[in-house]
């Protein structure tokens, strides 16, 4: 991995994901008593900044490979943007999708084209069902974050932010991203070390599911003890993965972890300061540049989703109000 590829990824996917802005508002400024600037991947299409990994690793195929089809699971952003992407480039797709995964995702996956298959994330494997679908009808498996293409592309948001920082006068400032597999994170921390070396990239995650944090303290992969059990979805995973460890362990600072309360919090900070709509998954970075301890005067988070089931997202706002 380096940035050579994370370039190249921005240049096949130019005029097909949209490039975010990066924004701010004074009064949230003033509640936390510190600057938050806030890169609004949830503005992104399909809802999350997984349309450039998904295009990316796409548009990465050769043609007969995009002929046979490819394969993703997901618990819906992932799904999103390699169905979006797939397409869009004429390429037959299936995605492995959690039964638990909100609704919304299900949805929006199968109207982008792709054959949805359910599984159990509490009893059953998905890379062994990933592994078996993709065998029995030669499909290419397009992973979550462990693949050098998705990680390119998710680093195509390190490159934009580089430029939007500096031209915000921002040079030194941690930039917290939520955190599942790392793929996000470990995009983001390469294009920083090569265009913005102020801006350090620091994981975030929900309490219980904090395996990249616990990985960093201690210097090896650790495994979360559940796949289930927090609102934050998106950022779910078993542990860090093989290929986005050690970058991060190499790039980034100690990762921070909140609370599913403080996620829903600062889901309703973002609509009522910035006006963007976050699923719990993607307020978790917010969650902690707002509610972290000890931070300097500027801070930068990565509101990575915005893809909230409708009641969940009402239930914020009624308790917001």
């Amino acid at each position: 991995m380096n940035l050579d590829m994370i370039e190249a990824a921005a240049a096949r996917m130019a005029g097909h994901v949209r490039h975010t802005p990066l924004l701010n508002a004074p009064l949230l400024d003033r509640l936390v008593g510190r600057r938050v600037f806030v890169k609004a991947e949830c503005l992104q299409i399909t809802g999350s900044f997984k349309a450039r990994g998904g295009w990316s690793a796409v548009s990465a195929l050769s043609p007969e490979a995009r002929k046979r089809g490819v394969i993703g699971y997901s618990s819906g952003n992932h799904a999103q943007g390699v169905a979006y992407a797939a397409a869009a480039h004429g390429a037959p797709c299936v995605i492995l999708m959690p039964s638990d995964a909100p609704g919304v995702k299900i949805a929006n996956t199968r109207a982008y084209g792709a054959e949805v298959v359910l599984y159990d994330r509490a009893t059953e494997d998905r890379d062994a069902i990933g592994a078996r679908l993709s065998a029995d009808r030669g499909l290419t498996l397009v992973k979550p974050y462990d693949d050098p293409q998705v990680i390119a592309g998710q680093g195509t948001v390190g490159l934009e932010l580089a430029q939007q920082a500096a031209e915000a006068g921002i040079t030194q400032a941690p930039v917290f991203v939520c955190c599942g597999g790392g793929g996000l994170s470990s995009g983001i921390a390469l294009a920083l070390q090569a265009r913005a070396t102020g801006l350090q990239v620091r994981t975030a995650e929900p309490v219980g599911f904090d395996d990249m944090a616990r990985s960093l303290a201690v210097g090896a992969r650790q495994r979360n003890p559940a796949l289930s059990g927090s609102i934050c979805d998106a950022i779910l995973t078993p542990s860090p993965g093989e290929l986005t460890f050690p970058i991060l362990g190499r790039l980034a600072g100690p990762g921070a972890v909140v609370s599913d309360a403080q996620a829903l919090q600062a889901m309703a900070l973002a609509f009522t300061h910035l006006r963007i709509v976050l699923e719990p998954g993607g307020a978790v970075a917010l969650a902690a540049a707002l509610f972290g301890e000890g931070l300097p005067d500027t801070v930068i988070a990565v509101a990575t989703g915005g893809n909230v089931d409708p009641a969940i997202f009402a239930t914020v706002l009624e308790r917001s109000a």
